[in-house]
């Protein structure tokens, strides 16, 4: 059964239409655990770190094709939805050909100035040679990895989702046996995790593009475009909450590393590693739904379809509750055996590790209400708002509980600070909802 961006969206409908959209991320999230597994397990502690250090700063560099991808998918959904299809694919050419370009800069300048970022990022002489190795190997594949992300939400907006799972598949049984063959076998070390980690990259960006790129039958294919100043402006407006998210989400990290070698050492950073993989998971599994229906919202919101707009929030809002809820459960009862994985081979940073699991985990269900909140308004193209509830929550909120709580409650202020900065994201979100039902109407 095909599924159009016009139709009604019942519970299996959203779930069919938006599964591999949350796989999508899944799969990519998985990269990156990937690497820390073999990394922590084949290298050792001092990579492991290394890692963990140098990656919010490729995040960052990452975050181009989120913005360009939320952004530009909501633009090109709502054209549709207007009867523009033909606007609506241009747009999406320029899009594609406008932010390639910017990642080709961006990775040069990377490249070149990355042993200066280690440093500033604080890595000791241990791990430095680790963080420059493994930064300037991922920041070749930076044009594709960018790539690949925009392509997340606009295989969805073409209505091809499987297009976009099958691509993410496949890019991601490359990362895991190539981490196995080039660290397992033939002992390259963090340059072998990042080789595997940058081709893996490259195929995810670069099997779409050839899709959208040849003749199709979807919705959308790269083609002659034209300059369009406001096109190119609406989109970074629209998608200006995931730029900010990932930005000051990674600015934040950083901090929070601070912060952990401050309290707790070089084991602190270890452990909030360990966490950070698992919420990426868990948390790509939110951003995946509202990818997935970032496309259905826009497209009825510009075809001015009130009663679906009241559909999908409410539909939104119950999922969101009831998979945040299960995060939860499934947090506590993986935080012994995700311990031992990962750090199993220090009895004292594996329950410094549980420890931490416990305290972090209660915020999950609070972290897919924020996360709800933003991707709806950016799905209205209300581009201002979505970076209101981003911004407060990835840096104000952020960054006043992890300076704060830390001076009373020591390492466990750093884990309960995220906990706080969700809830209060959580409840901004809820309001802002509630301010807006007027003007749009969807409750």
């Amino acid at each position: 059964m095909k599924i159009s961006l016009s139709d009604h969206f019942t519970y299996k409908k959203l779930f069919k239409f938006t599964l591999p959209s949350i796989l999508m991320m899944i799969f990519t999230s998985i990269y990156g655990v990937v690497d820390g597994f073999f990394v922590s397990n084949t290298v050792g502690k001092d990579a492991f770190v290394g890692v963990n250090l140098i990656m919010p700063f490729i995040i960052i560099l990452g975050t181009l094709g989120f913005m360009f991808g939320s952004g530009g998918s909501a633009l090109v959904s709502k054209t549709m939805g207007e009867g523009k299809d033909e606007k609506a694919g241009k747009i999406f050419s320029l899009l594609i050909y406008f932010s390639a370009a910017l990642a080709v800069l961006l990775a040069v300048l990377a490249f070149i100035f990355m042993r200066k970022v280690a440093e500033l990022l604080g890595a000791s002489e241990d791990i430095i040679d680790y963080c420059v190795t493994y930064g300037r190997i991922l920041v070749l594949a930076l044009p594709f990895y960018s790539l690949q992300m925009e392509f997340h939400t606009f295989t969805m907006t073409a209505e091809r989702p499987m297009l976009g799972f099958a691509t993410t598949i496949a890019a991601g049984l490359t990362n895991i046996i190539l981490d196995a063959l080039l660290m397992g076998v033939f002992h390259l070390g963090i340059a072998g995790a990042a080789i595997a980690t940058a081709i893996s990259q490259t195929i995810g960006g670069v099997i779409p593009l050839i899709y959208f790129i040849r003749p199709n039958s979807s919705r959308l294919q790269l083609g002659k475009t034209e300059w369009d100043a406001h096109a190119i402006i609406k989109t970074c407006t629209n998608g200006c909450s995931e730029f900010v998210g990932n930005i000051s989400g990674s600015i934040t990290a950083m901090l929070y590393n601070f912060q952990l070698l401050k309290y707790a050492g070089e084991s602190g950073v270890a452990a909030y590693g360990v966490l950070m993989y698992v919420n990426m998971v868990f948390i790509a599994i939110f951003i995946g739904y509202y990818n997935g229906t970032s496309p259905i919202v826009g497209y009825h919101y510009g075809a001015g379809n009130k009663d679906e707009l009241k559909n999908l929030l409410r539909k939104a809002f119950i999922i969101t509750v009831s998979v945040g809820a299960v995060m939860l459960i499934l947090a506590y009862v993986l935080a012994s055996p995700l311990a031992h994985i990962f750090v199993g081979s220090s009895e004292e940073l594996t329950e410094f590790t549980k420890r931490a699991f416990s305290i972090f985990a209660i915020s999950f269900p609070f972290c897919g209400i924020a996360i709800m909140g933003s991707g709806f308004f950016t799905s209205l193209n209300n581009g201002f708002i979505s970076a209101v509830i981003s911004f407060l929550r990835t840096v104000v909120f952020q960054i006043a509980a992890v300076m704060i709580l830390p001076i009373f409650m020591g390492s466990d202020g750093i884990w309960t600070s995220i906990v706080a900065t969700e809830f209060m994201a959580a409840t901004l979100s809820i309001a802002f909802l509630i301010a807006k039902r007027k003007q749009y109407e969807y409750f």
